[in-house]
């Protein structure tokens, strides 16, 4: 069966391209109508800025008041002199000259004896001249005195010293006793002192040094010092 419209009469041909056509030219439309700037025509008036005057700040005026100054203070009552009669006869000093002529009679004046104090010189063991002499050491030269005088002296307090005590004391093991004394100007043993674990030791060690026989005063450059000596004194407490 034919067609009986005409194939140039037919609307829907070219709707695509109408189509496309229209869309850009409502793009173009839109972009014109986004992008168009218009500008006011009327005149411009620069006007003149006026400052206005620069406003005076009013200070107030304060009133000072003045104090009036304190008083002056009142005057001081005068001083009452009391005039007192001189009864009392002074005595005029008379400074003598002590210039002295040809007829002035001298004076002798007899010796002063002046009184040597002796000083209680200690000369160390070690360094003495003339070390003191212990009984039985008195042969030899000095090195040998003092090697003497160490063995008499050891022997002595072994003998004499009562090792005994230290166990009734409660002590046991090695025992050290430090003693010092001193050999004065006479011989004799003065200033005892002692140092031991034990207050029993020490006092038993002060007895037995003090036991020391009288010895020769040491002497330095000729003449009799006081001579310290230090004696250890070790023992071993038997269980």
């Amino acid at each position: 069966m034919e067609s009986k419209k005409n194939p140039k009469a037919h609307v829907g041909r070219n709707s695509s391209l109408y189509f496309a056509v229209g869309l850009a030219l409502m793009l173009f439309l839109a972009n014109y109508a986004i992008n168009y700037k218009t500008y006011d025509k009327s005149n411009i008036i620069v006007e003149q800025l006026e400052l206005e005057e620069e406003l005076e700040e009013e200070i107030p005026l304060t009133q000072q008041i003045q104090v009036p100054p304190p008083p002056p203070p009142p005057p001081a009552a005068p001083e009452v002199i009391e005039i007192v009669e001189d009864e009392v006869e002074v005595e005029e000093t008379i400074i003598e000259s002590t210039e002295v002529d040809q007829e002035t009679e001298i004076v002798e004046v007899e010796e002063i004896e002046i009184e040597a104090v002796e000083e209680d010189v200690e000369v160390p063991f070690a360094v003495i001249e003339n070390v003191p002499v212990f009984p039985g050491c008195e042969k030899g030269s000095n090195a040998k005195k003092k090697a003497c005088m160490s063995q008499k002296i050891a022997k002595f307090v072994n003998r004499k010293f009562n090792t005994d005590l230290a166990g009734d004391l409660g002590l046991s093991g090695r025992q050290r006793i430090n003693v010092i004394f001193k050999i004065d100007k006479t011989g004799n043993i003065t200033g005892i002192r002692a140092r031991a674990p034990h207050p029993g030791l020490e006092k038993e060690a002060k007895r037995v040094i003090g036991l020391l026989p009288q010895m020769k005063p040491g002497k330095q450059r000729g003449k009799a010092v006081t001579v310290p000596y230090s004696l250890p004194i070790i023992f071993q407490v038997q269980d």
